[in-house]
């Protein structure tokens, strides 16, 4: 094959995935040449995903008229990608054709027809292809982190009425801030502060008082002319949080649990409630937030937090670790569909657990503009550095970002998935085009683990194209499945200013297959009231590194493959209410927080090519960047003039039953499942009756099937929560 052909038949990939973002009917598409000919392209099969490298095949067929024989065959290609976790798609930056295959066409002559309508007739469309297509399709080797995890059981409470955890990394600490004019409990995430001799915390929309920060907390009701002012700042905030809107959420008064290690808290309404799943041995409790299942056989307790197992004799504990694969085998027998298949994804072996172990490994990557691109790093005090064990680097214990010094004494800072770069500790500071060499040696018992996550994948004079994988934010592959944090403890800095270490325990998060990992604050805490700076009265407003996604509402249908059952009884949207569903969970009112490089200066996302306009998918402007929204699909059944060409695209009425293997044959499904392989030489399909081939395509088809349902699933979660939002902050990000 010819390098300009190569290099010319590039253009097909960019229209090859600009609509696999649409519904399950998106492919295949047409192409009408001017002069007639057809070109059909089906749903692209991607293999691979490395870095920012997608490798994967199409199949397609050429036709010189509407009555000829098509010409079936495959092209093969690696695609440099930018990624968006938000909108939940990956779009072409640069592509590279390895391969094109028509099987059985051995005339040169018509080969390079074939070739030639191709190059000539396919525009260079933006190529981008849904996330859940590729989550669903390719398949990743490794396992993950080998490295070793805490993963003994925090202090887990149960309680069965409304019941607010309040968490205090340690004993309490305290200290006069100037802006309220108040004591204030600052290692924790909820306001806490003193006026005279009384206590008052401010959780889940309402307000309480004692005379000691640990015990003895009551509800509030009569506020002083003080807390009164606080509440009226917090009540702005919150608005302003909400589009402007005040609250509408209906407070509940709780009981509060003061804990100074990490714990977490199950709770239920009222006594355990079990219902069965249907195929197996297991119940699960229908009146709580929390995963809570009882096995039949063996009569042990099971719950779920943050991506871990745990087991007990019953609620009250004690609780043991229960690895994923160790689990009773009727957990993996928990239907799609079903009233719990959340929890599906955090089960070894089945197929929720893969995809989201592939999800966790692919990147949200983004553009740097090196003059554009800024970073404030502060101390308090003088840098203070320390060893980071198994490697030669040190870290600031003192910094507001992550600072790393590594053994030749230059410094590396990151922040929002952005490496910078100084001789000096203090700056300044400019993008970096490399990583420190031993980060990837960084252990898991660190605080600074999660910057491994972190990748520059390569740099112009102008731009560094980086990226991080869910694990900056705390999702890790662990094995078989995925889990948030390490499970470790790490120290937090407390000086003139405190800032608090990433955590695993306490915000009951939770795996959700379309948007990743939420945050369960049981019955009391609802969107409103967790998550904010409280009007500048303090910056501890959530995990460091942890930007919660929304939560779709459940509609006691399940994630995989249900979601149909409306069960407005128990979830209103707007607001969340109790009920048999899914609860207060954190909502962010359809605004993902999975990607953050939106809004940040000189930092751009889904790119198109270097030198060109640069675009971001959520409309987002950056100072110093001309931003150009990327061109979206076409609609489907509709003819489209092709830009800059003369010919037409529109959906095509072929089914989407064909499939190239890796050796470049072409396989069509037909609608008995059965599967024939293409003839070009004869210009038919005979059966392949092959074992090995129907597995393979069988798998094929399978992982299609699903990749559509995500798409359609996700889609349909999206527009039923609305607009954007925002989510929490913290120290090192």
């Amino acid at each position: 094959m010819r390098r300009n052909t190569l290099s010319l038949i590039a253009g097909l990939l960019f229209f090859l995935f600009s609509h696999a973002q649409d519904a399950n009917t998106a492919f295949p598409k047409e192409i009408i040449t001017a002069a007639g000919q057809i070109i059909t392209i089906y749903q692209p099969q991607p293999e691979n995903f490395s870095g920012n490298i997608i490798t994967g095949r199409s199949a397609l067929s050429v036709r010189k008229s509407a009555k000829a024989e098509p010409v079936f065959g495959a092209i093969f290609y690696d695609a440099t990608v930018d990624t968006d976790k938000d909108s939940r798609t990956a779009l072409c930056r640069s592509v590279k054709i390895t391969n094109v295959k028509f099987p059985g066409v051995e005339d040169k002559g018509k080969l390079d027809t074939l070739t030639k309508i191709i190059e000539t007739e396919v525009p260079r469309w933006n190529l981008s292809i849904s996330l859940d297509a590729l989550v669903a399709t390719i398949k990743v080797e490794n396992s993950g982190t080998t490295e070793t995890f805490n993963n003994n059981p925090p202090k887990i409470y149960y309680r069965d009425k409304p019941t607010t955890l309040i968490l205090l990394d340690g004993d309490p600490k305290i200290q006069k801030e100037k802006d309220l004019d108040a004591e204030r409990v600052v290692n924790t995430p909820f306001l806490i502060f003193k006026e005279g001799n009384v206590w008052n915390l401010y959780a889940g929309g309402l307000w309480y008082k004692s005379a000691s920060v640990t015990e003895g907390w009551v509800p509030n009701k009569t506020l002083s002319k003080k807390v009164k002012s606080v509440d009226e700042q917090i009540k702005k905030e919150e608005a302003k949080n909400n589009d402007g809107k005040k609250s509408e959420e209906k407070p509940t008064v709780t009981d509060i649990l003061v804990t100074t290690e990490p714990s977490e808290l199950l709770q239920t309404k009222g006594a355990a409630d079990y219902k069965s799943i249907q195929g197996t041995s297991l119940l699960y409790a229908s009146n709580t937030t929390n995963q809570i299942f009882k096995d039949i056989n063996t009569q042990k307790t099971y719950t779920v937090l943050a991506g871990r197992w745990y087991s007990a004799a019953s609620l009250q504990g004690p609780w043991e670790y229960i690895a994923s694969d160790k689990l009773p085998s009727d957990f993996a027998k928990i239907p799609e569909g079903s009233e719990k298949d959340e929890v599906l994804a955090n089960i070894a072996g089945t197929p929720a657990a893969e995809e989201a172990r592939i999800d966790a490994q692919i990147p949200q990557t983004a553009k740097v503009n090196r003059k554009d691109a800024t970073i404030k790093v502060e101390y308090d005090g003088n840098p203070k550095f320390k060893k980071i064990e198994g490697t030669s680097l040190e870290l600031a214990e003192n910094s507001n970002v992550t600072v790393i010094k590594d053994e030749l004494g230059k410094f590396y800072a990151v922040e929002k998935g952005v490496w910078f770069t100084s001789d000096k500790a203090k700056g300044p500071w400019k993008v970096s085009d490399e990583r420190p060499e031993d980060v990837s040696k960084i252990p898991p018992s660190n605080e600074a683990y999660n910057t491994k996550y972190v990748y520059v994948y390569e740099s112009t004079p102008e731009y560094v194209y980086v990226g991080y994988t869910p694990g900056y934010m705390g999702c890790y592959v662990y094995g078989p499945t995925v889990v948030y944090g390490t499970g470790y403890h790490y120290a937090p800095w407390f000086g003139s200013v405190y800032y608090p270490p990433p955590v695993t325990w306490g915000f009951g998060f939770s795996y959700n297959p379309w948007t990743g990992w939420s945050m369960n604050f049981g019955f009391s805490m609802g969107f409103m009231h967790f998550g904010f700076s409280f009007g500048g009265y303090g910056g501890w407003y959530g995990p460091p590194m942890y930007y919660p996604p929304f939560r779709p509402p459940y509609y006691g249908g399940g994630y995989y493959g249900g979601g149909n059952r409306i069960n407005t009884g128990d979830i209103n949207i707007g607001e969340i209410n109790v009920g048999n569903g899914s609860g207060n969970r954190v909502d962010h009112r359809g605004g993902n927080r999975n990607n953050i490089y939106n809004n940040q200066s000189g930092v751009s996302t889904m790119d198109k090519k270097p030198g060109q306009s640069l675009g971001n998918n959520r409309g987002n402007r950056n100072p110093g960047v001309n931003n150009q929204l990327p061109s979206q699909g076409r609609q489907p059944g509709v003819n489209n003039q092709l830009p800059n060409q003369g010919g037409q695209m529109r959906q095509s009425r072929e089914n989407n039953n064909v499939y190239a293997d890796r050796d470049g044959n072409v396989y069509q499904r037909d609608n008995k499942g059965n599967w024939n392989e293409r003839d070009n030489r004869n210009n038919s399909w005979n059966s392949a009756n092959n074992n090995a081939t129907r597995n393979n395509m069988n798998r094929e088809s399978q992982s299609r099937d699903r990749g559509n349902m995500r798409t359609n699933n996700y889609s349909r979660q999206r527009s039923s929560m609305g607009g954007g939002g925002r989510g929490g902050g913290g120290r090192r990000r």
